[in-house]
C-alpha cells in the first residue's frame, strides 16, 4: 500500500523561471537512469524477493524515489513558469510548451517518453542488486552533469539533497549485496578453471590478476611494462 502525503521530502523552489532549465531537468524525471525509472525498477523486483529484510529495503527506496520524482516535477514545473515559450527553450525538448500545458512530460531531455524499457528486472537478487547499484551511480552522474550546468541557486540545492540521496542508496544496496554472498547467480562462483583465466591480449603489461582481483598501481607498473603514460 501506497499513501501519499501533502508536503514534498524536501522543499522546492526555483530563482525564476527557465524552461531551458526545466527542460534539461526533465531527464531525471523521465529518463532512463531518472526517478521514474528507479521507482518503478525496484517496486517490480521486490515482487518475488523472499528475504523479508531485503524486499522491505526495494520498497522502502522505491517509495522514496517516488518522492524524488515529486520533486523534480515540481522543480520543472517552477521553471516552465506560466506562460508558455517554445523560443525560450535553447536547449531541450518543447513538448511541455506546446503540448502538456507546461504540465511537466515524462520524457528524457530530448524529449522521448518514458518506456518499461528502462527497467530492469532478472528475478536473480546478486544480479538486480548489482543492477540497482549501477542505476544508482549513473543516476548521480546525471545529477552532477545537471549541477554544472544549472546556474539556479535554489535548483542546485534540491541537486545536492537528491545526489545525496543517491549515495545513501548505493550505499545500502551494496550492504543488502553482502548480505547475499553465497545465493542465486553468486552461488559457487568461479568453480570451473576457465572462471579463473584472463587472456592478456593487449600491450604493455599485464595489470590484472583474477586470482588475485586487486588492481597494480598504474602510476607503478610491472617492471617489465612499459608506463602507460
Amino acid at each position: 500500500m501506497f499513501k501519499h502525503e501533502k508536503q514534498l521530502l524536501q522543499p522546492v523552489k526555483v530563482e525564476k523561471p527557465n524552461p531551458t532549465y526545466a527542460a534539461m531537468l526533465s531527464e531525471q524525471l523521465g529518463g532512463p537512469q531518472g526517478e521514474l525509472k528507479a521507482a518503478m525498477q525496484y517496486t517490480a523486483q521486490s515482487f518475488r524477493i523472499q528475504d523479508p529484510a531485503i524486499k522491505d529495503l526495494f520498497l522502502d527506496i522505491a517509495a522514496e524515489e517516488l518522492s524524488h520524482m515529486e520533486m523534480v516535477a515540481e522543480t520543472i514545473h517552477l521553471l516552465n513558469g506560466n506562460n508558455a515559450s517554445a523560443q525560450a527553450v535553447q536547449a531541450g525538448h518543447i513538448e511541455s510548451e506546446v503540448l502538456t500545458g507546461l504540465n511537466p512530460l515524462l520524457a528524457n531531455a530530448s524529449g522521448y517518453l518514458w518506456t518499461a524499457a528502462y527497467v530492469n528486472v532478472t528475478g536473480d537478487l546478486p544480479a538486480d542488486i548489482l543492477s540497482n547499484i549501477a542505476a544508482e551511480q549513473r543516476a548521480k552522474v546525471v545529477y552532477e552533469n545537471l549541477h554544472r550546468q544549472i546556474e539556479d541557486k535554489y535548483v542546485r540545492e534540491t541537486i545536492d539533497f537528491l545526489l545525496n540521496r543517491e549515495e545513501a542508496h548505493n550505499t545500502l544496496f551494496r550492504q543488502a549485496f553482502n548480505r547475499i554472498q553465497d545465493t542465486g547467480s553468486n552461488r559457487d562462483w568461479g568453480v570451473d578453471e576457465n572462471a579463473r583465466l584472463y587472456f592478456d591480449l593487449s600491450t604493455p603489461g599485464k595489470y590484472f590478476n583474477i586470482s588475485n582481483p586487486q588492481a597494480p598501481s598504474f602510476q607503478n607498473p610491472d617492471p617489465g611494462a612499459t608506463n602507460p603514460q
